[in-house]
C-alpha cells in the first residue's frame, strides 16, 4: 500500500505555484511512493488563499503559519516564502517533527542559517533546500560528468546570472529591503551560482579572493501591499514617495576552490538584454563543459582526448530517454524539451525517493549543505566591503 506524505505550503506567490505544480504532477510522471497530499496552504491574504487552493489543488487554507506546521496531520512543511522569515518557519516545524524544504537562500543571515542547521540536527525529521537547478539534466549530467573524470582536475570555474528585472522603474518590493530579503541579487542568484559550482565540480570554495557590491539605483518607489511582492506586481499600488533600497544590486567575486582551481561569480539584475540567463563553464586538464538556462536542454562538452582534427565543442541534447540522461526517462520523447517547472517537479520526485528510504537521481542539497553555500555569500559580502580576502575556515 502507498503511504503518504501531508504537505503544507507556507506561500502562496512565484514559488508557492512552482512547488504547487511540483507536488500536483510528480505523480503523473513518477512513480512516487509516499504519495504528496496538498493539505494545507498558507499566506496572509484569505481572500487569495481561497483562489489559490482552488487552482493549484490545496485541500485547506489558513493564515496562521505556527499553528499549521504544529498540526499532527502535517507530515512535510515547503516554506516559500521571504527569505527573513525561514528561520523561525523552519525551526517550529523541526521542533514539532516535521520534514522541511526550504526555498533557497537557506535563511537572510549566516546566523539564521546556522540556527536551522543547529535545530536540523536535534531533529530526527530530513531537511531539503530548493536549489532546483540541480535537477535540470543538462546540469545533473555535468555534475555527473565531473564525478567520473571527464574533465580531470579543474583549472577554471566561471559562472554569471544575469537578469534585467531591476531597473529604475520598479517600486520598493521586499526583494529590495534588506532586513525582508537579506540581500538583493547576491543571495537570490549567486545563491543559486555557487551551489551550481559546488554540486558540479564536487569541490568546495575555500576563499573569497576579492569582490564588488553596488546598488546602482538607491531609491525606488514604495508600493503599497496590493502589489504582491513579486516581479509581476511592479507596477500595482504606487505613491509618490520613495524609499531606500537597502540591498545590492550586482555582486562580482573571485575565489579559489579547495581542488586548487580557481573561480569567478557575477549576480545582477540589470544586466540590460538578460531576462533569466543562469551560466556557468568549467575547465580541466581533460576537457570542458559550458551550460546556459536560456537553451536549458543542451550542455556543451569539449573533449580534450577526441583527435585534434575533430576536437571542438560538442552540444549534447540531454532529452533522450535510455541514453544515461538524468530524468529523462520520466518525460517526453527525445527531443521534446523541458522547462523551467520540470526542474521542481523533478526535486519533488527525490524528495519523496528519500522520504521513502530511497535514494535521489543525484544528491539533494540538505540544511548543512546549504549552509556552506550561504557562508560563501557571506565571505563575498565581507570581502567587498573590507575590501580583502575572506578566508571559509574563519567564519
Amino acid at each position: 500500500m502507498t503511504e503518504q506524505v501531508r504537505i503544507a505550503l507556507l506561500g502562496s506567490k512565484f514559488m508557492g505555484r512552482a512547488h504547487s505544480n511540483a507536488w500536483l504532477k510528480v505523480g503523473k510522471f513518477f512513480p512516487v511512493d509516499p504519495e504528496p497530499v496538498l493539505h494545507t496552504v498558507v499566506a496572509r491574504d484569505a481572500d487569495e488563499l481561497a483562489g489559490f487552493a482552488q487552482r493549484w489543488g490545496w485541500r485547506n487554507t489558513s493564515t496562521d503559519w505556527l499553528q499549521t506546521v504544529r498540526d499532527n496531520a502535517i507530515d512535510l512543511v515547503d516554506i516559500g516564502t521571504p527569505n527573513h522569515v525561514h528561520a523561525g518557519q523552519a525551526i517550529a516545524a523541526l521542533e514539532a517533527g516535521k520534514h522541511v524544504a526550504c526555498e533557497k537562500p537557506l535563511a537572510g543571515t549566516l546566523q539564521d542559517a546556522q540556527s536551522m542547521v543547529d535545530a536540523a540536527a536535534a531533529s530526527q525529521a530530513r531537511t531539503f533546500v530548493w536549489f532546483n537547478y540541480r535537477r535540470v539534466p543538462a546540469v545533473a549530467l555535468a555534475h555527473r560528468l565531473v564525478r567520473d573524470g571527464a574533465l580531470g582536475r579543474i583549472y577554471h570555474a566561471r559562472a554569471a546570472y544575469l537578469q534585467s528585472w531591476g531597473g529604475p522603474d520598479v517600486p520598493l518590493l521586499w526583494r529590495f529591503q534588506g532586513d525582508i530579503a537579506g540581500s538583493g541579487a547576491h543571495g537570490d542568484l549567486n545563491a543559486h551560482l555557487i551551489d551550481a559550482v559546488r554540486f558540479v565540480t564536487g569541490e568546495e570554495i575555500v576563499s573569497v579572493e576579492g569582490a564588488i557590491e553596488h546598488t546602482f539605483i538607491e531609491e525606488r518607489q514604495l508600493v503599497g501591499d496590493d502589489a504582491g511582492g513579486e516581479i509581476s506586481g511592479a507596477g500595482a499600488g504606487r505613491s509618490s514617495t520613495t524609499g531606500r533600497s537597502t540591498v545590492d544590486d550586482a555582486v562580482l567575486f573571485l575565489a579559489r576552490l579547495s581542488g586548487g582551481g580557481v573561480a569567478s561569480f557575477e549576480a545582477t539584475r540589470l544586466a540590460t538584454g538578460y531576462h533569466n540567463a543562469n551560466r556557468f563553464e568549467i575547465h580541466g586538464d581533460r576537457g570542458a563543459l559550458r551550460f546556459d538556462f536560456e537553451r536549458m536542454n543542451e550542455l556543451g562538452f569539449y573533449d580534450l582526448s577526441a583527435d585534434p582534427a575533430v576536437q571542438g565543442w560538442a552540444t549534447i541534447d540531454v532529452t533522450r530517454g535510455g541514453d544515461g540522461h538524468p530524468y529523462a526517462d520520466a518525460w517526453w520523447p527525445n527531443g521534446h524539451v523541458l522547462g523551467y517547472e520540470h526542474s521542481f517537479i523533478n526535486q519533488a520526485a527525490d524528495i519523496l525517493a528519500v522520504l521513502g528510504g530511497g535514494e535521489p537521481l543525484v544528491p539533494l542539497p540538505d540544511f548543512g549543505d546549504a549552509l556552506r553555500t550561504q557562508c560563501v555569500l557571506q565571505a563575498a559580502i565581507e570581502s567587498a566591503r573590507n575590501r580583502g580576502p575572506v578566508s571559509l575556515a574563519e567564519l
